[in-house]
């Protein structure tokens, strides 16, 4: 089994949540969301990204509006609909709940060898 596989995995499933949590309580732009995940460390392209957002639009969970740039193009802005914040909420209670239960795994192996 190859590391970096298990790694890019492992960011993978949890690009959906840190994507949601970026439009939580502003919208966005591709540039600003990839800007906000790159600077976490979650390194992510546009070609990675704009099938997710197309997927969580079209489950009801983002909306999008066009705005004019004054240094370019139109820019399409992200944010998130009422079932997108609900689906947050409940994203972050199963987050806690597992990051919770990952550290008592851990820590657990850990304290015992």
């Amino acid at each position: 089994m190859k590391l970096e596989n298990t790694k890019a995995q492992m960011r993978k499933g949890v690009l959906e949540y840190c994507i949601l949590s970026v439009l939580q309580g502003k919208d966005a732009y591709v540039a600003e969301i990839l800007g906000t995940l790159k600077d976490a460390k979650l390194l992510v392209v546009e070609g990675t990204i704009y099938p997710l957002l197309t997927r969580l639009k079209n489950s009801g969970l983002l909306n999008y509006r066009w705005e004019e740039s004054t240094s370019g193009p139109p820019r399409k802005y992200y944010a998130l609909t009422e079932n997108g914040e609900t689906f947050l909420k409940e994203l972050t209670k199963t987050w806690d709940n597992l990051q919770q239960a990952v550290t008592i795994v851990t820590l657990k192996k850990t304290n015992h060898e």
